[in-house]
């Protein structure tokens, strides 16, 4: 594994620097951590959920390996990609929703369980859209909330990821939730 990971950080800075070749000797390196993001994602979703986990991992890595962003290694690009994969999931909901409900927004409560399926597509943007005024305000908060409430991460991987204690992130956690839930009320 740690010969994996760095290779990882070789490939994603060769990436960086605009080698084309390293975006597809990097996908089989990292793929088992994005199917494992994408399951728990998609294990959110309804059962007739049109979009798939590889589908959500293909849409995700195409918006990394096309951002340009300085990667710092492994870690990094998985954080990274559960908030793409978020992303691709918002973007498939607010799609969904202006298709089925001509884009009204409703305000619902946060719940740490929401499910993202068409039926609560409204409460995936409301959330979203909370998210992101948090990111203006305390963008570690809404950066915690990413990883451990999207992503599936335990309060030690993103205080590993993040260089902060892993208390830090539970009091981080439990300030976001409030934040979140007087905002979406």
């Amino acid at each position: 594994m740690s010969e994996s990971v760095g290779e990882v950080t070789i490939l994603l800075k060769a990436m960086a620097g605009g080698d084309e070749s390293a975006r597809d000797q990097l996908l089989p390196l990292v793929y088992r951590e994005l199917h494992r993001l994408a399951g728990i994602y998609m294990r959110r979703e309804r059962p007739d959920h049109t979009l798939q986990p590889t589908a959500l991992i293909n849409e995700a890595y195409m918006r990394l390996v096309d951002s340009n962003v300085n990667w710092q290694n492994r870690e990094h690009f998985v954080g990274t990609a559960a908030m793409m994969m978020r992303r691709v999931l918002v973007d498939y909901a607010r799609e969904h929703n202006a298709q089925k409900r001509g884009g009204d927004l409703q305000r619902v409560e946060f719940q740490e369980g929401i499910a993202f399926c068409a039926e609560r597509s409204d409460e995936v943007i409301a959330v979203d859209g909370a998210l992101e005024k948090l990111k203006t305000e305390n963008p570690r908060l809404a950066q915690v909330v990413e990883l451990r409430y999207f992503a599936g991460l335990s309060d030690e991987q993103i205080a590993a990821l993040l260089k902060i204690s892993a208390r830090t992130i539970q009091r981080d956690w439990l300030a976001a939730r409030k934040w979140l839930s007087q905002r979406i009320r």
